[in-house]
């Protein structure tokens, strides 16, 4: 038999270390039932300080963390942490920094507010994931995003890493959930997340403005090879232009009792 494939998720949450929402339940459910069929997974997402280290057991993982990446001109200290869900017998990679997650809720503070660096914390999370998958020194064939805090893994995936030996023959999918923000990125987004590779050509969805969610989630589309519809109500001009993208490899909402075979079906597709 030949290598198990290996299915990379990166989500913006899972339960139980965030409350139960669509994304969430998915990214609790679906990497479970993959690893059940045969792959093999990873799975990352930010360690937001509203999760509880103690009570679900997260702790440091020294050779993974110490790295710092630079965004804007500043340093930030790549922290990595894992905790296990035994039940399923799935790992948990958390990406922690203590500006942009630490002391931080989800995407907003208890007032609703949005942060006002949730571009930056995109950013420093994409970047964060990719470099440790490097460290673990795993290569993946299909990479999994759900959620718009992933939206810029596609890009540095296909533009800065397309000669890494790790990430070179990856396939990317890419979830649109109804989770659109409302506070639109401030201009120069476009300049604090470039990464060698990356050209004026590759963001023109973004270039010189502020970014909505729109703008954001067709630069995500604009890298994947396939997406789905993660939400039964999504935004209909990113339905629109995910389904014209990507005829054939465009899933559509799934219930609860079919979008694991449709998600997998999907990874071969691509593969």
């Amino acid at each position: 038999m030949g290598e198990a494939t290996k299915v990379l998720f990166i989500t913006q949450e899972i339960a139980p270390y965030l409350p139960e929402s669509e994304i969430a339940t998915i990214c609790r459910q679906l990497p479970q039932a993959v690893q059940d069929g045969g792959k093999e997974i990873r799975t990352f997402m930010p360690k937001f300080g509203c999760i509880n280290e103690r009570r679900n057991q997260l702790h440091e993982v020294q050779r993974l963390s110490g790295m710092n990446l630079i965004i804007d001109d500043t340093d930030h200290p790549l922290i990595i942490k894992v905790a296990s869900i035994q039940a399923a017998r799935m790992q948990v990679y958390f990406i922690d920094n203590e500006d942009y997650f630490h002391h931080r809720q989800t995407v907003a503070d208890e007032s609703g507010t949005e942060y006002e660096d949730n571009d930056e914390r995109t950013i420093f999370f994409a970047r964060g994931v990719l470099e440790t998958v490097k460290k673990l020194r795993w290569t993946p064939d299909v990479i999994h995003c759900h959620g718009w805090m992933t939206a810029l893994v596609p890009l540095y995936i296909k533009k800065a890493y397309h000669d890494d030996p790790f990430f070179r023959n990856s396939k990317i999918v890419y979830s649109v959930y109804n989770d659109d923000f409302q506070t639109s990125f401030k201009e120069g987004y476009d300049s604090i997340l470039r990464l060698d590779g990356v050209e004026d050509s590759d963001l023109t969805t973004i270039k010189d403005q502020s970014v909505d969610f729109v703008a954001l989630s067709k630069l995500a589309l604009d890298f994947s090879d396939a997406a789905i519809e993660g939400s039964e109500t999504i935004n209909q001009q990113v339905k629109e232009y995910a389904a014209s993208k990507f005829p054939g490899k465009f899933v559509p909402y799934q219930s609860s009792e079919t979008y694991i075979q449709a998600y997998t079906e999907l990874y071969d597709k691509v593969m």
